[in-house]
């Protein structure tokens, strides 16, 4: 199948896809609210055993920091409401290599998520299960969730809602059970922990304790990675339901961790199931077990979610033309089978090269992740000053934005030095997978110079044929004519294959004649896209005229970039989401195809529904 082909397949997919869905506060809370409120099973430990007894104060700080990324989330998304988190927010506001870079990011932190979500289940298991291999059980439960995943069967929101009830229950009678039992218990580990001093001083404690403890706030970007899905008004109060969760959860956690556990037993016995041994020294075998099954299933939940999230990046990045299109290719349950099962290879990767350690993959995961809300902040920025007209609910100040970029920057320095030896498993995986973004967004330069080499190679071979039979040397010069004739198909390719990358269309929707502004959209295509062919399109209602120096200006622009086909259309009617899905059937060109000028208070559809176009000016 062609490139145009499956394009047009995609398109009705691809248009049918951003529509505002239905989930209501719980059910969206719940989803994203069970791979965000799962850190606390991990990362008090994590806390605890980098900055010892000011782990509640580096858990107060990253809520801290929580809550300025609630008004930043709440401000892009607001403005631009698609799903696809950083990379949505930075495709709509620079180049598309640019947003691919944070989409690679979010998707090793969706291997990230899966790797240590499945781990750490498995460890909590093997607190019920002695002498469970913890690699293995945690390479099938990949698996499970690979296979559940290729037949369909995802998370849904009442699922979703049941996992996330039982642990937020359970997470609170396990506060409860401890408080009430430190009154038989006493507090004397508590004051021990809290003379116990801290490597380095406090600053030190504080620096690497808050780079560790910024794990727990992973998955606060997995609300805007499914934003479409939710009813109206819904994004914003996820947001706040997370960070008061988080600030609830995970410092009280680490206190009462605190007055429970000396620190030296949980850095020497109890990283990975620190709160199921909390639950059976306060409340005996019964609640180890009701605390570590809760483990199982939330963890569990987090990993099902990364799946779903990977899949619907990795899709909306391949319409976008940055990973090759045999990704698309779907079975005969309609699910994108050869995406999962990569996914799943990649993250068994990981583990093994991590041999499942805490530490290592919290590496690998907090610096995806911190760089992906990093990137957002970035986004943010790039909103404020690229699309100052775009209408949005609410706006984050611009000392919110930097204060909220430094503290993600100043995490991402310390887990840098934390983990020295693990940056090299982050650099490993992020590096091939930009690369093949890289590859797959100049594929059409790499194309163009292997023409030129494999033109002056056969200039090179008639050369050399045309001396061997000067020489009569008939051996030689059938061997270049067999070179000759092979090279010859090889190029013939090539020039087939440039052809199907660049007949791709492109349209944009103009509603005025700024030749300033038209020329800015050809350097952007130019800059970001393969193609040859691209349609301005103006729609006029009833009794209006089209712009006056509209076309005039367009056939400038013609003989200004030769290599672009600039093709004026004149469409009769109303500018609407039906229009542009009209348009995209006829066409079979994609709605991510589509390009419209960032618009202003005068368009009365919201950017969510018009199908996906994007903004580039």
């Amino acid at each position: 199948m062609s490139e145009t082909s499956e394009d047009a397949t995609a398109s009705d997919a691809y248009t049918t896809e951003h529509r505002h869905g239905g989930l209501k506060q719980l059910a969206a809370t719940a989803i994203c609210g069970n791979d965000i409120t799962s850190s606390c099973l991990y990362v008090s430990a994590l806390a605890i055993v980098y900055a010892g007894r000011w782990a509640p104060v580096c858990l107060l700080l990253v809520a801290g920091t929580l809550y300025l990324f609630r008004s930043i989330y709440a401000e892009v998304v607001g403005a631009l409401p698609l799903n696809g988190g950083a990379y949505n927010a930075l495709l709509n506001t620079t180049s598309k290599y640019r947003a691919s870079i944070a989409a690679c990011l979010t998707i090793l932190s969706y291997m990230a998520t899966a790797v240590i979500s499945s781990n750490e289940a498995m460890h909590y298991l093997q607190s019920l299960w002695t002498g469970l291999p913890i690699i293995w059980a945690t390479i099938g439960l990949l698996a499970l969730f690979m296979v559940l995943a290729i037949i369909g069967i995802t998370e849904s929101s009442v699922v979703a809602i049941g996992i996330f009830a039982f642990h937020m229950a359970s997470m609170i009678f396990l506060m409860v059970v401890g408080g009430v039992a430190l009154f038989s218990l006493g507090l004397d580990v508590f004051w021990q922990n809290l003379r116990t001093p801290t490597e380095g001083g406090i600053w030190m404690a504080l620096f690497f304790g808050f780079s560790a403890a910024m794990l727990g706030i992973s998955g606060f970007e997995s609300s805007a990675n499914f934003v479409e899905e939710q009813a109206e008004g819904v994004f914003p109060k996820t947001l706040r339901n997370m960070w008061i969760a988080v600030t609830f959860l995970n410092p009280g956690m680490a206190i009462l961790a605190l007055a429970i556990v000396p620190i030296p037993e949980v850095r020497d016995l109890y990283q990975n199931t620190l709160l199921s041994h909390v639950g059976e020294t306060v409340g005996g075998n019964w609640l180890a077990w009701l605390i570590s099954i809760d483990a199982i299933l939330v963890l569990s939940g987090a990993t099902l979610t990364s799946y779903v999230g990977v899949t619907g990046l990795v899709e909306r990045m391949t319409l976008d033309r940055c990973l090759p299109r045999f990704l698309l290719k779907k079975g005969r349950r309609n699910t994108p089978h050869r995406i999962i099962v990569t996914f799943f290879i990649l993250t068994v990767s990981v583990l093994l090269i991590t041999r499942g350690e805490l530490k290592s993959l919290a590496a690998v995961y907090t610096l995806s992740f911190l760089s992906v809300m990093a990137l957002f902040a970035i986004g943010n920025l790039l909103l404020k000053v690229k699309r100052p007209q775009l209408p949005r609910p609410s706006r984050a100040s611009y000392l919110t934005v930097l204060v909220a970029l430094a503290a993600v920057t100043i995490a991402i320095l310390g887990n840098a030095r934390l983990n020295r030896a693990y940056l090299i498993v982050f650099l490993e995986y992020l590096v091939p997978t930009v690369l093949i973004v890289t590859i797959m967004l100049t594929r059409l330069q790499i194309l163009e110079l292997s023409v030129f080499f494999l033109d002056e190679l056969r200039r090179k071979i008639g050369r050399e044929r045309h001396e061997a039979m000067i020489h009569r040397d008939i051996a030689s010069a059938r061997w270049w004519r067999r070179f000759g004739t092979r090279t010859k198909a090889v190029d013939d390719w090539l020039y087939r294959t440039m052809e199907d990358v660049s007949n791709q269309q492109i349209v944009y929707f103009s509603r005025g004649d700024n030749l300033k502004n038209l020329n800015r959209v050809m350097l952007y295509i130019l800059e970001n896209e393969h193609t040859d062919k691209v349609k301005v399109v103006t729609v006029v209602s009833a009794g209006l005229q089209v712009p006056p120096k509209l076309e005039e200006h367009l056939k400038f622009l013609d003989e200004v970039y030769p290599e672009i086909d600039i093709e004026f259309v004149k469409v009769e009617g109303k500018f609407s989401p039906a229009l542009i899905h009209k348009l995209a059937r006829e066409w079979s060109i994609p709605t991510n195809l589509m390009f419209i000028g960032s618009p202003g208070d005068h368009l009365m559809y919201g950017i969510s529904e018009l199908g996906g176009v994007r903004l580039i000016i």
